[in-house]
């Protein structure tokens, strides 16, 4: 399976709060947050890894290209306005395989968990399998609706009937989800969360994958509260 990372945005939160280093190069107890996600996805069976980073950070551009991986690496150097621009402008990438999984670079999560996650979506006939947590830890949290089998029926920006969890910033798709994609590009559409809602308006089946819980790393704060889910988790 391919995947991907999203790391294409400022970090400016961080960066306003004293973090002297890009937000892909963070340290979460001795790893990168980027390192953790490229080890994380190798051993989870990654044919090949595509990660997409800001042009104003030369740090992360270094580190990429100094690891030795058993696995192809591409690196990407582009800014972009929003999540869904980053995961547009590697389109290519993503079009040489069916499968394929994208994070955002800050998405913390249980290892265990991902594990059986990418298991279920492998397995699976779906044309995407959305991770979602019922632990709310977002300034502005996306709210998956889902039916009593958890096939996804909308996502909302406020908790409406049959919210019962938000997404995680983990997406598993299939190559089914790149034409939805660029006709949102072609409309002016903007944010991931957009191109989620044009997924099931096209009639994509997705369905949602409960995971205890998921953080993404916007604060100093959110270092602290990421390593404690880590020594939990091990």
């Amino acid at each position: 399976m391919l995947y991907a990372i999203l790391a294409a945005g400022e970090g400016s939160r961080l960066a306003e709060e004293g973090c002297e280093v890009p937000k892909p190069l963070v340290h979460i107890q001795d790893e990168t947050l980027i390192g953790r996600l490229i080890r994380v996805f190798i051993a989870n069976g990654a044919s090949r890894i595509v990660v997409i980073c800001n042009a104003k950070h030369a740090a992360t551009q270094t580190y990429l290209r100094s690891l030795t991986l058993p696995i192809p690496l591409d690196i990407v150097v582009q800014s972009t306005p929003s999540s869904m621009h980053s995961l547009y402008a590697i389109r290519d990438y993503l079009k040489a395989e069916e499968r394929f999984c994208v994070t955002t670079v800050d998405t913390i999560f249980s290892e265990s968990e991902f594990a059986q996650y990418i298991h279920a979506f492998s397995e699976s006939d779906l044309d995407g399998l959305m991770a979602v947590t019922t632990y709310v830890d977002d300034e502005k949290p996306l709210y998956v609706q889902t039916d009593d089998g958890l096939t996804i029926t909308n996502f909302c920006d406020a908790c409406e009937e049959r919210c019962t969890h938000v997404s995680g910033g983990i997406y598993s798709l299939t190559s089914k989800a790149l034409g939805t994609l660029t006709r949102c590009i072609e409309q002016g559409q903007s944010r991931m969360r957009n191109f989620q809602r044009q997924l099931v308006a096209d009639g994509l089946y997705l369905k949602a994958y409960p995971f205890s819980k998921i953080i993404d790393v916007d604060h100093a704060s959110d270092i602290v509260k990421a390593e404690q889910l880590i020594r939990e988790w091990q």
